[in-house]
Protein backbone atom coordinates (compact mmCIF):
# COMPACT_ATOMS: atom_id res chain seq x y z
CA UNK A 1 0.00 0.00 0.00
CA UNK A 2 1.09 3.82 -0.66
CA UNK A 3 1.26 5.84 1.79
CA UNK A 4 0.94 9.86 0.94
CA UNK A 5 4.64 10.18 1.82
CA UNK A 6 5.85 8.02 -0.95
CA UNK A 7 4.16 10.64 -3.54
CA UNK A 8 4.86 14.52 -3.83
CA UNK A 9 1.09 16.52 -3.27
CA UNK A 10 -0.50 17.81 -6.74
CA UNK A 11 1.65 21.56 -7.26
CA UNK A 12 2.77 23.14 -10.95
CA UNK A 13 4.49 21.01 -13.33
CA UNK A 14 7.15 23.63 -13.51
CA UNK A 15 7.96 22.87 -9.34
CA UNK A 16 7.61 19.25 -9.98
CA UNK A 17 9.86 18.73 -12.68
CA UNK A 18 12.45 20.99 -10.05
CA UNK A 19 12.20 18.63 -7.57
CA UNK A 20 12.06 15.71 -10.12
CA UNK A 21 15.60 17.10 -11.43
CA UNK A 22 17.13 17.72 -7.69
CA UNK A 23 16.34 14.08 -6.88
CA UNK A 24 13.14 14.78 -4.95
CA UNK A 25 10.87 12.13 -5.83
CA UNK A 26 8.51 11.38 -2.61
CA UNK A 27 7.16 14.06 0.16
CA UNK A 28 9.18 11.91 2.66
CA UNK A 29 12.44 12.82 1.23
CA UNK A 30 11.63 16.86 1.68
CA UNK A 31 11.35 16.62 5.57
CA UNK A 32 14.25 18.75 6.78
CA UNK A 33 14.80 20.10 3.49
CA UNK A 34 15.63 24.05 4.25
CA UNK A 35 12.73 25.65 2.34
CA UNK A 36 15.50 28.91 1.23
CA UNK A 37 16.93 25.63 -1.13
CA UNK A 38 13.89 25.02 -2.05
CA UNK A 39 13.26 28.08 -3.44
CA UNK A 40 16.49 28.30 -4.94
CA UNK A 41 15.24 25.75 -7.36
CA UNK A 42 14.43 26.95 -10.61
CA UNK A 43 9.86 26.25 -10.90
CA UNK A 44 9.51 26.68 -6.94
CA UNK A 45 7.44 29.09 -6.05
CA UNK A 46 6.02 30.22 -2.80
CA UNK A 47 2.50 28.34 -3.70
CA UNK A 48 4.09 25.19 -4.37
CA UNK A 49 6.02 26.00 -1.13
CA UNK A 50 3.46 26.39 0.70
CA UNK A 51 1.38 23.04 -0.44
CA UNK A 52 4.45 21.19 0.39
CA UNK A 53 4.17 22.26 3.86
CA UNK A 54 1.04 21.83 4.37
CA UNK A 55 1.30 18.01 3.22
CA UNK A 56 3.76 17.66 5.64
CA UNK A 57 1.73 19.23 8.60
CA UNK A 58 -0.43 16.89 8.05
CA UNK A 59 2.03 14.18 8.94
CA UNK A 60 3.16 16.45 11.64
CA UNK A 61 6.51 17.01 9.83
CA UNK A 62 8.09 20.47 7.97
CA UNK A 63 10.62 21.42 5.91
CA UNK A 64 13.71 22.50 7.17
Amino acid sequence: MTSPLDTLPKIGAPATRALHGAGYTTLRQLVGVPRSDLAKLHGMGPKALGILQAALAEHNLGLG
